[in-house]
């Protein structure tokens, strides 16, 4: 059996679950059809997902294909959840993207599908909701061309469009214009069946082949019409998903390679971890080494077979498996050298919100943070971070409806009342200047016996944080530098006006320490020999006096944003942009469509989301993304509450870190 593995991606409301059931029904894993407006799809298992008819976490159901084994991952549509997109595609062999027959490409369609082509997964096209009325093939198609890619090639097209009795027609290798089609898009990619094209006639047979071959290259796109509703189109799509996307490859003996692209709780709260095996079989009983050496025995595997998970005693490469036992796995986490394209890394843009968690009037503070660390082993970039001197708990968002669902998600699965605080952007801040501050063993007014010189200086922007030597590494044993530069990193977490430090280079510039000591005829004494926790303890003092003599500027979160809007509401728009601080940089008109792009504050991007609809008609359309830091302009510089124990102040830091004031 070969094993393919599927993502099923969307726009939000496109179809994309009832795709998936109408796939499982056809193929005879279910007997009925589920609904995602009566809340009993197969994939949909949160209560919260039902009620509110949305997506929130991936899922995995699988089917057969005659000796094809498909295990299929049904994703969120919703922009506010596309960190769950993103864990998946790392473990996709292929895709089929979703777009409504009716609302044709949306912005997250297109969000979508530059990603896919970015990491070339192969992508299928789906055209769902033929049946619905408004529904139009060859609008449909003009705007897949026009606005996500012109490498497409219709498979057949829709009879009867907007009726109950639509239906998808598949193209035969005699029907005019067909052949014409892929031959023009194939030899876009194909030198050598263009010449062949010149020469003679070039076969049908030679021109599926070409297809089979650039789909899987993710260089074209053929695109199939349907009903998920009606499962007009659907056995086609199946046949397609066979003949044109890749299996799987692997070596079941080879060395063990994984990825874990999803963690979640069992009944029993135990954790159970989803991998995608690139090599190798991982057994029960079996080791594995993760990230920072840390090791589990795993204790448990399912895999997916007909729809639902089955307990086996094994999993090989190119299936996923779910692992009980791996207690201190994490979302992201590879074992083996997985392949580059299944590496944790950043397709969409981070989270540029931040928000406070209120706990109601009888949530406990310790059963909040214990769920609010659940959540965040399910989804690692809300970040949580705990304010141990004001007891609060702040949480990185994409938008309100994340923050909506987690507020019913702690009072659905863990009976806590809570609310928020007002959303606000998450800042960062760059240094300006050159800064530089040393500390001496037993010379300055602190109790450290460490000698920390530190300079600070601006680096480019988007290079991070580097940190140098400028003293003899065999000055010092290796691990007081080690606590140096971990301490630097951690502490510029946290810049003078609390927003995260990047964009500069720290230069370890002094150096010294108090070499192991004892008295006579006794062990070794603390009081009078250097460990790490002195360089540890010293370092962010020396850290923040070079930074605030370097000195800092805040820089807000700006996203780039595409509108569309009839053109008569221009008008009413421009203001109303203006007043959220957004700039358009460029208008264009597309037949009674103004098209407009530039940049807007994320603080304000829901709003703008809120009020396009009553600007337009109901007809605009807004596409966002993050784009880049600007410098805060004008007004009063935002400033984070501190979580740490607060180097700027030297007496409050030194009483909190030792409990004694330095003099």
């Amino acid at each position: 059996m070969h094993t393919l593995n599927l993502g099923i991606l969307a726009h939000v409301d496109a179809g994309k679950t009832s795709l998936t059931e109408r796939l499982l029904h056809t193929v005879g894993v279910i007997d009925e059809i589920g609904s995602v407006d009566e809340g009993n799809t197969q994939t949909d298992s949160l209560a919260l997902e039902r009620q509110r008819g949305i997506t929130i976490k991936s899922a995995v159901v699988s089917f057969a294909i005659n000796d094809t084994t498909v295990n299929l991952i049904d994703t969120p549509g919703h922009p506010d959840f596309i960190a769950e997109v993103e864990r998946v595609l790392s473990v996709l062999d292929g895709a089929v993207l979703v777009v409504s027959a009716v609302e044709g490409v949306q912005a997250q369609t297109r969000v979508l599908l530059r990603t896919l082509q970015r990491l070339r997964i192969p992508t299928l096209l789906f055209v769902n909701k033929i049946d619905r009325g408004g529904a139009g093939e060859e609008r449909v198609l003009r705007a897949i061309a026009a606005r996500l890619t012109p490498a497409i090639v219709p498979m057949g097209r829709a009879a009867g469009p907007g009726s109950r009795d639509a239906r998808f027609i598949p193209y035969e290798a005699h029907d005019p214009g067909f052949g014409a089609r892929l031959l023009d898009v194939l030899t876009e990619h194909d030198e050598e069946l263009l010449a062949a094209y010149v020469k003679d006639t070039v076969s049908y047979g030679r021109l599926r082949t070409a297809l089979v071959e650039q789909t899987r290259q993710a260089l074209v796109h053929p695109v199939f019409f349907g009903s998920a509703t009606t499962g007009a189109g659907v056995p086609e799509l199946i046949a397609g998903i066979k003949e044109l996307l890749p299996a799987a490859e692997g070596d079941p003996d080879g060395p063990v390679s994984g990825t874990v692209f999803k963690v979640e709780r069992g009944p029993a709260g135990e954790k159970i971890a989803y991998a995608r095996l690139f090599s190798g079989t991982v057994r029960t009983r079996d080791r594995l080494l993760f990230r920072d050496g840390e090791e589990g025995k795993v204790t448990a595997i399912s895999v997916f077979d007909q729809g639902s998970a089955v307990r086996e005693a094994s999993v090989a490469a190119g299936r996923i498996g779910k692992l009980w036992g791996l207690a201190e796995i994490r979302i992201g986490d590879t074992f083996g050298e997985v392949p580059k394209a299944a590496e944790p890394s950043r397709h969409f843009s981070p989270p540029t919100l931040e928000t406070v968690v209120v706990p109601g009037g009888r949530s406990d503070g310790g059963a909040l943070h214990l769920a609010l660390t659940q959540l965040a082993e399910q989804d690692p970039l809300i970040n949580m971070r705990q304010d141990e001197i004001r007891r609060e708990i702040s949480l990185s968002l994409y938008g309100e409806v994340q923050k909506e669902v987690i507020q019913a998600t702690l009072a659905d699965a863990f009976g806590l009342d809570v609310t928020f605080r007002e959303t606000t952007p998450i800042c960062v801040e760059r240094p300006v200047g050159t800064g530089a501050a040393v500390e001496f063993n037993g010379k300055g007014p602190h109790p450290f016996l460490a000698t920390v010189g530190l300079r600070v200086e601006a680096a480019p922007v988007g290079s991070g944080v580097e940190f140098r030597l400028e003293v003899e590494l065999g000055a010092m044993p290796y691990a007081f530098f080690k606590a140096v530069e971990d301490t630097v990193r951690e502490t510029l977490g946290q810049g003078i006006h609390g927003w995260r430090v990047t964009d500069c280079t720290v230069t370890m510039t002094h150096s010294g320490y108090s070499p192991r000591q004892s008295h006579a005829h006794q062990g070794f004494d603390k009081s009078m020999s250097s460990t790490g926790a002195d360089f540890r303890g010293l370092t962010p003092l020396v850290l923040m006096d070079a930074l605030r003599q370097a000195g800092t500027r805040v820089h807000e979160p700006l996203h780039r944003f595409g509108l569309e809007a009839p053109a008569d509401t221009l008008g009413a728009v421009l203001p109303v942009l203006a007043g959220l601080r957004a700039v358009v940089r460029t208008t264009r008109m597309r037949e009674a469509v103004c098209v407009l792009e530039g940049l807007v504050p994320a603080a304000h991007v829901h709003e703008l989301g809120q009020v396009l609809p009553g600007l337009t008609r109901g007809e605009g359309e807004l596409e966002t993304a993050f784009d880049h830091y600007a410098p805060v302009a004008g007004g009063t510089v935002p400033n984070r509450p501190r979580t740490d124990h607060n180097p700027l102040d030297r007496k409050e830091y030194l009483l909190n870190v030792t409990r004694r004031v330095g003099t």
